[in-house]
């Protein structure tokens, strides 16, 4: 049953890397970014990738994802981008361009629909980690980051953590709600430690 889990998910991310749904919406070729095995500890959704995922093909490759890695998860890249530890995906799966008042698009809704949806279903994780008010808001519709950063949820029956989005470009939430950073990931910190296995040593 695993293995065809696994041929499943497989045949699905294949079919995601060949998608050209939002090409003429876009004006550019669209790179679609996936990272992840069906049996992946962690599952952690976004809102899309940057500019610089879209060049690299590597997703988190930039300010927000060091942040993410080295100061609220405190682990090595290796860890992140290690398959079996975290499935890395986002709302969208291609970067979606510039918005004219400034800004990236927001992500297109037929996405989630035709393939986040179905990973979902596919991939036997432990955790959701879910980025950003555009995720959250998807999965917890009407509730308002502001307080779901602070709560412990539940998608599909497993333990759920909302994070505000670590881009440079958020500092005045950071700000607003200091006790993000000096309490609340300190939590999710641990759990995904214990997830991974990792035994965090003090000097």
């Amino acid at each position: 049953m695993k293995q065809n889990i696994k041929n499943e998910l497989i045949r699905l991310q294949r079919q995601i890397l060949q998608c050209r749904l939002c090409q003429d919406t876009f004006g550019f070729e669209p790179h679609p970014i996936v990272l992840g095995k069906h049996n992946a500890k962690i599952m952690q959704i976004s809102q899309a990738p940057s500019k610089s995922v879209h060049e690299t093909g590597k997703p988190f490759n930039d300010a927000s994802g060091r942040k993410l890695r080295q100061e609220w998860y405190e682990i090595s890249d290796e860890d992140f981008y290690n398959p079996d530890n975290f499935y890395i995906v986002s709302m969208a799966h291609c970067y979606p361009g510039k918005a004219p008042g400034g800004g990236d698009r927001r992500p297109p809704k037929i996405c989630s629909k035709q393939w986040l949806l179905k990973e979902m279903e596919l991939v036997d994780n432990e955790i959701y980690i879910i980025i950003g008010g555009v995720a959250a808001e998807f999965f917890f519709p009407g509730e308002k980051i502001t307080a779901l950063a602070f709560e412990d949820k539940q998608i599909n029956g497993k333990p759920t953590y909302i994070l505000p989005h670590p881009s440079p470009l958020n500092m005045k939430w950071f700000r607003d709600y200091p006790d993000f950073e000096a309490e609340r990931i300190f939590k999710i910190q641990k759990e995904v430690h214990k997830i991974l296995g990792i035994k965090k040593t003090t000097s």
